[in-house]
């Protein structure tokens, strides 16, 4: 069973193999009870979120033996968000990112240190 931090980290590195735009991860547990971790990414294209979204399916699907409980918006458009209960995923194109703003919204959560993880973008 992997923990809540090591599901979120699994899904920095999938995102991070499908060139995901700076991967975020914010733990939030200590904030709310919606999840543990949120972790966020950017994209250029509807295709690449669709290649995003699919990575973490593919990876949580693989790694954790889990599919998404839920999921919102579309692959197709400008966010998807994707939830792993203790731990959502948000991919948006770069204005849904700038629009939404969850860095601003969520700004008393505590950042997770993805050295090693994820290669700088």
């Amino acid at each position: 069973m992997n923990t809540p931090k090591e599901v979120a980290l699994l899904l920095a590195k999938a995102l991070d193999s499908k060139k995901g735009l700076d991967i975020k991860v914010l733990e939030t547990g200590h904030l709310t009870t919606l999840a543990d971790y949120f972790v966020l990414c950017s994209a250029t294209s509807t295709t690449q979120i669709k290649a995003l979204a699919d990575a973490c399916e593919k990876a949580m699907k693989e790694e954790a033996g889990e599919v998404p409980h839920h999921v919102e918006g579309h692959r197709g458009g400008t966010w998807v968000l994707l939830d792993f209960s203790a731990v959502v995923v948000h991919i948006f194109n770069e204005e849904a990112r700038e629009f939404y703003d969850l860095e601003r919204l969520w700004s008393d959560a505590t950042p997770v240190d993805l050295t090693g993880i994820v290669t700088e973008n």
